[in-house]
């Protein structure tokens, strides 16, 4: 498994302003930015073959550039209906398995939805999955952190301490902390210093130092409403606080990626790296 040294900053996709609208072109130009890693966003299907992932793999390790991935939306490992629950998982799994094959740190995805079931019934339902999903992953000899999301509706599998259970209780899951998503799933709550610091104290008790040193992190702005996340925003034209955050995993000594899902996603990559580094 991939170690990092740092709290990275990045992109979620190509960037906007890219000369090169596609993932190879992208990778320098991320560089020439003064960013660290940039996500593969497989949202609408994971359509990369094994020869280009390996290709992006070099260019990545050659301009120092550490990938991740975002799994397809159209995954519920909870569907009532079994070729869902079938699909779900493979998308999940070529998710890993073409990040793996570009060297990539982490792949992360939206696991579940309730259901209107128990939630205990289904966290135990997830926790099969993804034991039997990471036994495949092993088994095919790819070693990459697999991060069910912290999601933004109380409707979907995902809080925090979920997150943490299932990576106390399956090798190789962490979460994906979504710290936009956290503050919309609770109608507008969870957005200062100490709440921050409360999710990273949380993360650190169950998981150990390891917790805060493999982290996976997305960040943008958001609008919500009472059923939690509407729509990502940028990060100047929303409540989100995100200088509390920066200064948060400062104090932490967190190592990971941090990922700008904004609508300008360098931009605010930007603005979180410099507002960050600014910090004593």
């Amino acid at each position: 498994m991939l170690k990092l040294n740092k709290l990275l900053f990045g992109t979620a996709g190509v960037p906007i302003t890219s000369p090169l609208p596609n993932t190879l072109g992208a990778i320098p130009y991320v560089k020439k930015l003064g960013l660290e890693c940039m996500e593969l966003e497989f949202v609408r299907g994971v359509k990369m073959g094994a020869g280009t992932a390996r290709a992006v793999g070099e260019k990545a390790k050659e301009q120092d550039i550490v990938l991740t991935a975002h799994g397809p939306y159209y995954i519920n490992l909870n569907s009532q209906e079994r070729p869902k629950v079938i699909a779900s998982i493979k998308r999940i799994l070529d998710t890993a398995r073409v990040a793996g094959a570009a060297g990539g740190y982490s792949i992360t995805f939206h696991a579940a939805y309730y259901m209107k079931m128990d939630k205990s019934k289904v966290y135990e339902i997830v926790k099969t999955h993804m034991k039997n999903i990471i036994r495949t992953l092993k088994d095919e000899g790819i070693s990459i952190w697999v991060r069910p999301e912290l999601t933004g509706k109380a409707t979907q599998f995902g809080d925090i301490d979920e997150l943490i259970k299932l990576s106390q209780d399956v090798e190789m899951v962490m979460p994906c902390v979504d710290f936009a998503h956290y503050h919309a799933r609770y109608n507008g709550k969870f957005n200062s210093y100490n709440d921050f610091s409360e999710v990273l104290s949380k993360i650190e008790k169950g998981l150990g130092r390891e917790g805060l040193n493999n982290m996976h992190i997305h960040m943008s702005g958001i609008n919500f409403g009472e059923k939690g996340e509407i729509n990502h925003l940028v990060l100047k034209e929303s409540d989100m606080n995100y200088k509390d955050l920066m200064k948060a995993l400062k104090d932490f000594k967190c190592k990971g990626v941090v990922i700008s899902e904004s609508p300008n996603i360098e931009a605010d990559a930007i603005l979180m790296k410099k507002f960050y580094d600014m910090l004593k």
